[in-house]
């Protein structure tokens, strides 16, 4: 082999932080192979088939790979490795099979001499033109020996010349001994090869992976059916050669390492190994200060532990598993940096060094038993063969060979590897079983049979048999991953004995059952369950394992489990092993669907394909994602269940609250929880950190500085992720000072700065409301600072308090991370201190949107990568009856998303198992030009499709099928690359696999297409809700409330206030008219003519009450006109007339009862001219006619409460409206007045008057929200102030104890009053929560209680001075 060639030998390492998702195992065309910097197992092999005394010297050319430098001398390395892979991929292409003697050839049968094996050559005629069994099923195969350990990379296949024989798919199988065979699988999943079409073209195969076997098998599973099977084979390859050596538990090789130059950045240690020992010690490296590295065993697994001394260990990271099959299996660890690489077969791991462990350089190193370590059990040693052990290209195996004096050996050392044979046979399926007969050296006095299994199933039927004259039955099964033996004979009492336990782990369990004195189950030599039947156990007729034949052909075997599904192996009949070849050659017993002298045993959460720490579980033929407790769901725990920003949530439906954020829907960022506040036109996220609240400073003669950091309520990820996807952020900052300057010294140095920014943040010397980097405060800028030559007011230095606060709103420099203050040591100076919460609203992905003019118009992105999981999210709306919104084309395989009808949306795809497709269809036509949101995604184990709130479709992949989604061309959006069936219509907020896609900034440069698609109203105007009007945005939309007696984001939020029998508030509609003086109006007008005159009112309220009679809502007139509602004394409802002053009230009584019970109730009446008609509750609609006047005029004021001024009034509802009105009121509309809201929501309003205590409250109980993890409707002020401008600080935060002290007496005095005042107002049968009172005479002292926000102040806050 020439130098160039080994240039193969050199592969890249994988860069951090990659997954083993990531590396791609088929990185070109679905049946070829490239060489590739993902491709570690294809390279590692063809690495191991070259001469390995010459890789140290190449060892340098992988390292210019992986280093990060560019330039000239690099990429003419690059350029030479792959000349070198150009020319080993030709070189390692040779003809295998045909120069081979007949006797290389074995097969399970012959159908004559002259269709015999040894003629099944490619391109050959001799005999009949190649090999045809005796019968054509699928237990048929044909094996070669190609004489010695060879590296194969090629397969191809004819049929038998001439004839209609030829075979349409086979498996692949490789063995090192012509035993414990080993199927190839592409992509590690599918067994099953596409053979041949005819007889004599061929078919060839270009492995993903080179394989290194000696024995090639092939065994058809499909063929011509109007034929037999008929083969002639080739295999392609090249020479493998190797250095080798055995351990057998004791013996062990100690290697001294001396200290080499270091020519390279990265180091390794690399070796191949196969063991039939699920559990031990493999290598130990051992340096300086005791520091050392450990790969060893365990169930199965390969573990990568640090050391430091003898009894201290981490363990770092496992990867592998089934690691006991006695297959060779590739792992090298690589240290980059500050971090290692754990590559074992094709999966990679990558860990952070700990910082302890700062070294690589090693003394020592031991392979197959570690003689210095404490435990010198023998069970932990190393039981198998090791291969090409490098240590940095090293080939430290070659120098045990040469018996280098650096190397030891310890016990029997040999150098080939020598193995024991154990014939397996596996279980495929529910049809599987294995009858063995009854007369093999049983004894009729007992039984003893023996089993080993292992298996991921937790029942199955291991063994069975009947006794004697088939009066009984014996059941050896596993149920709840447990052993159970069960015995039913007639006449006796069931036995029933357990033994083991977890035992569906995928590792070999031994089970044994024996009879004679006693009946005895041992599970693993350890787990005994016994009893002692009055009769003998013994076989009386055959022994089935695993399950039963077919109906009908059983022979009495019955199965009450299920059947059993794994491998099972040493099947001893008292104490003598079953010889299984004689099984397969039909030459005892009988079986079927079994695959012998093999374990098919994959373990398919290895790697796992759940995401986002969902945890794997399996079967035999499929796995399962836990994702509980994630926030992500589906088959592979791929796609969030939460919304990313608190405008989607908001656009759902949701009111304030806590929720939960996933900035990047299916990416790696975690879900945070985080306060939406929707109660404004735009959406705020808010996020809290550690210290919101004003904070004293006090000064210090010890530090010159004061420096505070600050953590926040969400991780750094998410942190940045709802600032760069919010289209504004801002940050308040505040700075209250006395004689304590802020920014500018004297000497113009900054003497205070914050830290803001991405990662560890930049230093900013600007403060709220100024620009960034001109060392100002806000006042500069508005150019009233109190010292006109100073830029803030602080810093004019001042003995009275002043303050210089302002928002911070450039993103590049939020958030705030920390904050240095600088003149906190002169005596006298006082300070305080206040960095509120982030807040951003705007989220620029769900409104990014564009419109399709023409069906032949697209936009067209970069590939989508989404090999192992993708999920598409957008939302369209249109008028067309069908048309494709997005396809990604591949050589074969595809995705594709669309409108197939008016009613129905196809996703689509192929990843080489043929098209798939999941449809959803709709009850209604789609194409009614509202917004329509899809979901889709495809994963390993199905896909799935979701159209607004309907049931998701789902559709399974194949078991064994291929997973990798292989797309190389343009990403198409809105059309196709034949242009056609193109979408005419709007995409908006197209997401994949987290990312969305700026189809705003394609569409402004691409013909055909324009940037946004307006028109939400008709998709989200049923949102507004309680007469809220719809108002379209231009990116949005938004919700007015000012017809409506409702508030809040939705207009879902009603106006609640709970009442005294002393409280008055009066709505004056004269303070709404135009001023006929000087032509001005008041900013809220009256809906009503200007004369008040109505020939038709609506009204509507809710209350809830103890008190009857009660009167509660009044509109007087100038002209002695009014319209009273009240309770009567039989607690009905009484709707009052009077429009001609001349006449006498109409009373018009509701004859709905008990409306005084203290519950909730809803009232509403209309009158249209002298047609009036009043719903109570649910109760019917009950219609009145009025004798007097139509028309209401002159209308003055609304009262709702106590009726001050009862002039006009029938004595009797003066009287009654004297007393006032207990109880509470809410959403009180009139027309379109709503009082309420006008007292509360714009209280100096002239046209509102308030007597009496008015307690904002909440008459029923609020409905909870699915979504939000806590209800919050308001955001309390974090600070107030007091006399002379100095800050009220929270005393929690205060440095100074005596301060704090007295702030917590004021509180505490503060907080009684507050009590005694409510307690004084409070009535039973109302509820209070918030108190508003405005009175004529004198204003009430508020007092407003702070809530305990997200983030407590605690000890450890990092606040302190420097």
């Amino acid at each position: 082999m020439n130098s160039l060639s080994l240039c193969l030998c050199l592969p890249p390492s994988p860069l951090p932080p990659q997954s083993a998702e990531s590396s791609r195992a088929d990185g070109s065309l679905r049946g070829f192979t490239r060489i590739s910097a993902s491709d570690e197992d294809s390279s590692e092999s063809s690495r191991e088939g070259e001469q390995i005394n010459a890789v140290a010297s190449l060892h340098f050319i992988m390292d210019l790979w992986t280093s990060r430098r560019r330039g000239t001398n690099t990429r003419l390395v690059l350029m030479l490795v792959s000349w070198c892979v150009d020319i080993n991929a030709e070189t390692c292409h040779r003809p295998l099979v045909s120069s081979l003697s007949p006797s290389s050839f074995r097969s399970s049968s012959q159908l004559s001499s002259s269709h015999g094996p040894g003629f099944a050559k490619l391109n050959r005629r001799e005999g009949a033109g190649g090999w045809s069994p005796l019968d054509s099923d699928k237990y048929q195969w044909l094996e070669v020996d190609l004489g010695g350990r060879t590296q194969i990379t090629s397969v191809a296949t004819q049929g038998r010349y001439g004839s209609s024989d030829w075979q349409t798919a086979y498996q692949l199988m490789f063995s090192d001994t012509g035993h414990n065979w080993r199927q190839y699988r592409w992509e590690g999943r599918i067994g099953a090869f596409p053979g041949n079409s005819n007889a004599d073209s061929v078919v060839q195969h270009n492995l993903q992976h080179p394989v290194i076997a000696r024995f090639v098998r092939v065994a058809p599973l499909r063929w011509n059916p109007n034929g037999r099977i008929g083969l002639r084979l080739e295999a392609y390859g090249c020479p493998y050669n190797s250095d080798t050596v055995s351990f057998d538990g004791d013996s062990s090789l100690i290697f001294k390492l001396s200290q080499r130059p270091r020519q390279t950045s990265t180091n390794t240690i690399r070796l191949t190994f196969k063991t039939m020992r699920n559990s031990g010690f493999l290598l130990h490296a051992e340096g300086q200060n005791e520091l050392g590295l450990t790969l060893e065993f365990q169930d199965g697994r390969l573990l990568l532990l640090l050391r430091k001394g003898k009894s201290s260990r981490q363990h770092l990271v496992s990867l592998g598993s089934l690691l006991d099959d006695q297959h060779w299996h590739r792992v090298a660890v690589e240290q980059h940096g500050s971090h290692f690489n754990l590559t074992v077969d094709k999966n990679t791991k990558w860990v952070v060094i700990p910082p302890w462990f700062t070294h690589w350089d090693y003394d020592q190193m031991t392979v197959g038993a570690d003689q210095n370590l404490d435990s010198q059990n023998s069970n932990r040693n190393f039981h198998g063969c090791v291969e090409n052990l490098l240590y940095d290209g090293q080939n430290l195996i070659g120098l045990a060979k040469q018996r280098d004096q650096s190397v030891t050996a310890m016990g029997n050392v040999t150098f080939s590897c020598s193995e024991p044979v154990f014939v397996a046979v596996t279980f495929t399926g529910p049809r599987s079983f294995l009858r063995l007969p009854g007369d093999i050296g049983l004894h009729s006095a007992g039984v003893s049979l023996g089993l080993q299994f292992r298996t991921w199933d937790t029942e199955g039927l291991l063994l069975t048999f009947d006794l004697p004259k088939r009066d009984g039955t014996v059941w050896l099964h596993l149920r709840d991953a447990k052993v159970h033996l069960q015995i039913h004979k007639a006449g006796r009492p069931p036995v029933e004995l357990k033994a083991g336990s977890c035992l569906n782990d995928g590792q070999w369990h031994s089970v044994d059952l024996r009879s004679r004195q006693h009946l005895t189950v041992t599970v693993d030599g350890t787990e005994v369950a016994s009893a002692s039947p009055t009769y003998p156990i013994t076989p009386g007729g055959h022994l089935f394992y695993g399950g039963c034949p077919a109906e009908g052909n059983g022979r009495s075997c019955r199965n009450p489990s299920s059947a059993f599904q794994g491998c099972m192996r040493l099947l001893t009949v008292e104490d003598e092993l079953v010889d299984l070849i004689k099984v397969q050659q039909r030459l005892m017993g009988d079986y079927s669907n079994l695959q012998i002298d093999m374990c098919g045993i994959m373990d398919r959460c290895s790697p796992s394909y759940c995401e986002h720490g969902g945890s794997c579980t399996q079967s035999w033929g499929t796995f399962d994602c836990n994702c509980s407790g994630t926030g992500y769901g589906g088959a592979t725990c791929h796609s969030s269940i939460y919304e990313r920003s608190c405008e989607a949530y908001k656009h759902r439906g949701n009111t304030s609250g806590y929720y939960y954020i996933d900035a990047d829907g299916s990416g790696p960022i975690k879900p945070q929880l985080l306060f939406c506040n929707m109660t404004e036109d735009e959406t705020w996220t808010v996020v809290q950190h550690n210290n919101t609240e004003l904070t004293k400073i006090q000064p210090s003669t010890e530090r010159s500085q004061h420096l505070t950091h600050f953590e926040y309520a969400a991780d750094e990820e998410q942190l940045m992720a709802t600032i760069n996807q919010s289209e504004y952020c801002e940050q308040e900052l505040a700075y209250h000072c006395r004689k304590s300057r802020l920014l500018n010294s004297p000497e113009g140095g900054p003497l205070s700065w914050w830290v803001g920014g991405p990662g560890t943040g930049q230093r900013q010397t600007y403060w709220g409301g100024a620009l960034p980097g001109s060392q100002q405060c806000a006042c500069s800028l508005q150019e009233n600072c109190l010292d006109p030559k100073r830029h803030c007011n602080c810093d004019a230095d001042r003995t009275v308090w002043s303050s210089d606060s302002g928002l911070l709103t450039h993103k590049e420099s939020l958030p705030v991370r920390s904050l240095v203050l600088g003149d906190v040591r002169r005596p006298g100076s006082e300070s305080s201190y206040q960095v509120g919460p982030l807040r951003c609203y705007g989220d620029k992905s769900i409104w990014n949107a564009a419109f399709f003019a023409k069906e032949t118009s697209y936009l067209h992105f970069p590939t989508f990568h989404g090999e192992l999981s993708a999920d598409i999210s957008l939302l369209f709306k249109t008028t067309s009856s069908s048309g494709v919104l997005l396809e990604n084309l591949g050589i074969r395989d595809f995705i594709r998303l669309e409108l197939s009808s008016p009613t129905e949306v196809v996703f689509s795809f192929d990843v080489g198992n043929g098209p798939l497709e999941v449809s959803v269809k709709a009850g209604v036509p789609l194409n009614d030009d509202r917004w329509h949101r899809i979901q889709a995604e495809r994963n390993v184990r199905e896909a799935s499709l979701r159209l607004d709130e309907l049931p998701a479709a789902t559709q399974e992949a194949p078991a064994d099928g291929h997973i990798h989604l292989q797309l190389n061309s343009q990403l198409f959006v809105g059309g196709t690359a034949s242009r056609q069936k193109g979408f005419r219509g709007c995409i908006r907020s197209l997401q994949l696999n987290g990312v969305t896609l700026d189809l705003e900034e394609r569409a402004k440069v691409t013909p055909g297409v324009q940037a946004g698609c307006p028109g939400h109203c008709g998709t989200y105007g049923g949102l507004c809700q309680n007469q809220g009007r719809c108002v379209e945005g231009t990116r949005s939309f938004s919700c007015d409330c000012s017809s409506s007696a409702f508030t809040g984001a939705f207009c879902d939020q009603d106006v609640s206030v709970a009442f005294e029998p002393e409280t008055s508030l009066s709505y004056s509609f004269e303070e709404n008219l135009p001023n006929e003086s000087n032509g001005s109006s008041s900013s809220h007008l009256s809906p009503f003519l200007p004369n008040l005159n109505l020939r038709g009112e609506n009204v509507s309220l809710s209350f809830r009450s103890a008190q009857s009679p009660a009167l509660f809502l009044y509109v007087s007139s100038r002209r002695r006109q009014y319209l009273a509602l009240l309770l009567n004394k039989q607690e009905q409802l009484e709707v009052r007339y009077r429009l001609e002053s001349s006449r006498e009230e109409e009373i018009l009584r509701s004859r709905v009862r008990s409306l005084a019970n203290g519950q909730l109730h809803s009232v509403s009446v209309s009158r249209l001219a002298d047609s009036v008609t009043i719903q109570v509750d649910q109760h019917s609609k009950e219609h009145f006619n009025m004798t007097s006047g139509v028309e209401f005029s002159d209308i003055r004021s609304l009262t709702l409460g106590r009726v001050h001024n009862s002039q006009g009034l029938d004595p009797a509802l003066a009287q009654l409206g004297s007393l006032g009105f207990a109880g509470c009121l809410s959403a009180v509309l009139f027309n379109s007045i709503s009082p309420l809201k006008a007292a509360l929501l714009r209280p100096r309003a002239g046209s509102v008057v308030v007597r009496g205590p008015l307690i904002r409250s909440s008459c029923g109980p609020a409905a909870a929200n699915p979504h939000a993890a806590e209800n919050t409707h308001h955001q309390p002020d974090q600070s107030g102030s007091v006399g002379g401008g100095q800050p009220l600080v929270n005393a929690l935060r205060s440095d100074s104890a005596l301060i704090g002290g007295l702030i917590v007496v004021i509180f505490g005095i503060v907080a009684a009053l507050a009590i005694l005042i409510r307690f004084l107002y409070r009535r039973k049968g109302t509820c209070q929560n918030q108190e508003l009172t405005k009175t004529e005479d004198s204003n009430r002292m508020q007092f407003t209680s702070q809530t305990i926000s997200q983030f407590v102040p605690t000890e450890s806050q990092k606040e302190y001075f420097i």
